[in-house]
């Protein structure tokens, strides 16, 4: 408190008392004992008063000691189980959570990674991919603006995500790897990678290429075979040595029959190998017998149209095309669906043939948009336009109800351009996108679906929708989010099937080591998403006929239930509604791949790396004394006390305002009592 605000608070008191004197000491009737009573009392009222006018603050300081923070984390996927590692980690983590040195100078948190990042309930080694690089990533987020080494206890060995060894490049804080696994080198012949199609169209081939590696110091021979079921497909002699160590084989199959067709691939086991699980592998190819064929139609050229033909042709099943109107007219027949992009006068016969033949189609606006034209031309929108532009975001509708749309990050995706005015769409729609503007939502369109007459039809109305493609790929290193949610809106207009109160989405294989999800929407009797129905699916295994049966969970605007506690194998499932006589049943694949059975060792040389890269230090997982010790005793991780000041202004103190009250009141009540009022 300084010194001018004291001098404050005694001219306060000084105040308060030459008033209270001349209020009951000054020719005043009362009483000594009265006088002194009502005297103190309102003093203390004027006194207070005055002190809150002053208002002084009051300054203190507390003291605390902070101990840096010692995340570990641990390595929960099950390469840890192949190498016979599990009780070793388990007895190092108890002696980390138990050391009493340790958890003296540390704030110790213990973190478990596979897939996913999360804090540590329990350990299971069961997670079949493993992601070192998120786990450092987030770690470094969680204490960047902390003292906080790092202990990684893993194997080294990466299923999923960038290089971990690039990503400690931006890490501020020191990283110890506990290594664990055997480090000796032994003779071994795998399967590193094998890249197929998807799908394949009938009669056609289809690509199969196969990296194969060798690890050893002699020259060994071994066969390459592709198999379908007993029958052999495919041999090939393949010979490695010390410098000739990895082999490329490219050959295409042919796809004569229609469905799920199972092939399974060997690189024959040497003799002396150790592991023999990474010489296997299973693929799986869906012959289909035509693709879904779409036609872009435009006259300019736009980096819109590379990304929308990307998106749409990540589908293997679908074949896309772009084409000038005078093209394009002659081809409008041979597609399920039409994309216009931006028309204009140009594209005036290309309408009058979509309303012959009854096409559906999906049309894209922006700048370069003849709305006089298009205005005229079709009767599903209208929109009277300026020479203004203007930035538009995307705002997900999650009432959405036609098909099952998930939230790929639209509020991060950069804002599109569009002409100015009120887009008015006329038959009855469903907005997936509604425009935002300045932080608000315009409650206009930006994306929207319309059904009549048999005809499905959508418009976008935006351009710059590449950059949203790009922007998808920076947030989560893939095209595929962006691309699916393209993929769903072309699977919807390409098709004229009557739609079902009860809609599922499957696919017919899945691999183990990925996501198994099925989707499902429900309708009412108007055909309006009931996200109030409880749905069930029940799962049944075709060779051992047991039954799982699971509730569908609510996701937004479709419910979705995630199978991957399954085993490798074939499936049937159907998906009910409780109390409604609605289902529908479809059947599933999933093939055995586990990734984490491919390794023989820690990968010691870039755990090493990164133990130097970041001024930390390697152990395997036998020296964990010397990396307790090297912690405790390490300088640059101690205690730091901190100081917090705090400043508390008179005003906030409530208990003084009610001492006021107290005060005039207690005055009062006197006063009425001895009848002075």
């Amino acid at each position: 408190m300084s010194s001018q605000t004291i001098l404050y608070i005694i001219i306060a008191g000084i105040t308060a008392l030459v008033l209270v004197f001349f209020m009951y000491g000054y020719k005043t009737k009362y009483t000594n004992k009265a006088k002194w009573t009502y005297g103190i009392l309102r003093f203390i009222t004027l006194f207070l008063i005055l002190i809150l006018l002053i208002n002084p603050k009051f300054k203190t300081e507390t003291f605390s000691v902070k101990k840096p923070s010692l995340p570990v984390l641990v390595d929960n996927s099950t390469s840890i189980k192949e190498l016979n590692q599990v009780a070793n980690v388990e007895s190092l983590v108890e002696s980390l959570k138990n050391n009493e040195a340790l958890n003296k100078k540390f704030d110790l948190t213990f973190y478990s990674f596979g897939r996913d990042f999360r804090v540590i309930d329990s350990l299971s080694f069961s997670k079949r991919n493993t992601n070192i690089s998120q786990a450092l990533s987030t770690t470094n987020q969680l204490y960047k603006n902390e003292n906080a080494p790092t202990v990684l206890i893993s194997d080294g060995n990466q299923t999923l995500g960038n290089d971990y060894e690039y990503i400690t490049k931006n890490v501020k804080n020191p990283i110890y790897p506990i290594i664990v696994g055997d480090s000796i080198t032994y003779i071994d012949l795998k399967i590193e990678q094998l890249n197929t199609n998807r799908y394949a169209f009938l009669k056609n081939k289809f690509p199969v290429e196969a990296i194969l590696l060798y690890s050893g110091s002699g020259s060994v021979t071994s066969q390459f075979v592709i198999k379908q079921g007993n029958a052999v497909l495919y041999r090939e002699h393949v010979s490695f040595s010390k410098k000739e160590n990895s082999k490329i084989v490219s050959i295409t199959l042919p796809a004569s029959k229609v469905g799920l067709q199972k092939y399974s691939v060997e690189l024959l086991p040497l003799k002396e190998e150790k592991n023999t699980t990474n010489n296997h592998k299973q693929f799986a190819v869906e012959v289909i017998d035509q693709a879904t064929n779409v036609l872009i139609v435009s006259s300019i050229s736009h980096p819109d149209l590379g990304a929308i033909k990307k998106a749409i042709s990540s589908n293997e099943q679908r074949k896309v095309s772009i084409k000038k109107p005078a093209e394009a007219l002659r081809l409008l027949n041979d597609n399920q669906l039409v994309i216009l992009y931006q028309p204009d006068r140009s594209f005036a016969a290309i309408y009058s043939e979509i309303k012959k033949l009854g096409k559906n189609t999906f049309t894209f606006t922006g700048l370069q948009t003849n709305w006089s034209f298009l205005n005229f031309a079709q009767d599903n929108f209208r929109k009277n336009v300026t020479n203004q532009t203007e930035d538009v975001e995307g705002s997900l509708n999650v009432n959405y109800g036609t098909f099952a749309v998930e939230d790929i990050g639209f509020y991060k995706f950069r804002p599109l351009k569009t002409l100015f005015g009120e887009l008015e769409i006329i038959v009855p729609n469903e907005v997936i996108l509604e425009q935002f503007i300045d932080g608000f939502t315009t409650e206009t369109p930006l994306l929207a679906t319309s059904e009549l007459n048999g005809n499905r039809n959508a418009i976008f109305d935006g351009e710059g929708l590449w950059r949203w493609r790009a922007q998808s790929y920076l947030e989560s290193n893939s095209f595929e989010d962006f691309d699916n949610f393209i993929g769903k809106l072309v699977q919807y207009l390409a098709s004229n099937e009557r739609k079902s109160r009860l809609t599922v989405s499957s696919e017919t294989f899945y691999y183990n080591n990925n996501s198994i999800k099925i989707s499902a929407q429900y309708f009412d009797k108007n055909y309006v998403f009931d996200s109030r129905i409880s749905l069930q699916i029940k799962v049944t295994n075709k060779e051992t006929n047991d039954v799982l049966e699971y509730p569908m969970l609510l996701k937004n605007n479709f419910f979705e239930v995630d199978l991957n506690n399954l085993s490798a194998g074939e499936y049937k499932f159907s998906v009910s509604a409780k109390d409604e006589a609605v289902s529908r049943s479809g059947s599933f694949t999933i093939l055995d791949f586990n990734v984490e059975q491919q390794f023989l060792n820690a990968d010691v040389t870039k755990l090493t790396r990164v133990a130097t890269n970041t001024n930390g230090k390697a152990y395997f997982i036998s020296e964990k004394e010397a990396l307790i010790s090297d912690l405790l005793s390490d300088d640059r991780f101690q205690q730091i006390q901190k100081s917090e000041k705090k400043i508390t202004p008179l005003i906030d103190w409530k208990y003084l305002l009610g001492l006021i009250v107290l005060t005039l009141s207690l005055e009062w009540f006197l006063r009425k009592y001895n009848g002075l009022i």
